[in-house]
């Protein structure tokens, strides 16, 4: 029996690759891989990479309630939570829950262009 050692990559279908890829870059620091599929910015993280695409044939984004992955818990890891925090609410990005001490350090809930909520934990 084959065994699966663990996630090795994850996407999130967007409606814009060119400015979610800019959101993430811009404002969250990530840098792109040297490829990437047709329709996709993949960028260049670890342990797993990660990427923005085109949705596949039958996502409809906006049909998704309440927001798109409802259900899935897509955490990045920062050096400075607070830090990202701060400048994501001074550029008006919708932050969903505020930063807050956890087990996992400090940790912040935002919404990125596409409604996807994604924390970010860092040290405390």
């Amino acid at each position: 029996m084959a065994t699966v050692s663990g996630p090795d990559f994850i996407a999130l279908q967007v409606r814009d690759v060119p400015a979610s890829a800019q959101f993430y870059e811009s404002r969250l620091g990530l840098r792109r891989a040297p490829s990437a599929p047709p329709g996709a910015v993949v960028f260049a993280t670890g342990p797993v990479a990660f990427a923005v695409r085109e949705p596949l044939p039958g996502t409809d984004l906006d049909q998704v309630t309440p927001r798109p992955g409802a259900g899935v818990a897509l955490w990045l890891a920062a050096d400075d939570a607070q830090g990202l925090h701060d400048d994501l609410a001074r550029a008006g990005t919708t932050i969903l829950a505020p930063p807050s001490d956890t087990p996992f350090g400090r940790t912040f809930t935002f919404a990125d262009p596409d409604g996807y909520a994604v924390t970010v934990h860092g040290p405390a």
